[in-house]
């Protein structure tokens, strides 16, 4: 039977509250379908990940 991988963030509990997973969906210039972009940010980085394009 197969195993599921599970990726695990590695800091302690004081470290990851600083951190938030951010989710965008992005449009595909040359298909035109949607994907979804995500990153782990510092939280005060966030508001800047929603900004650009």
């Amino acid at each position: 039977m197969a195993k599921k991988a599970v990726a695990k963030f590695s800091a302690s509990r004081q470290q990851a509250k600083n951190f938030v997973k951010c989710i965008r969906m992005v449009k595909s210039e040359r298909t035109g379908a949607y994907a979804f972009q995500e990153e782990l940010l510092p939280t005060d980085q966030a508001k800047d990940f929603f900004e650009k394009k």
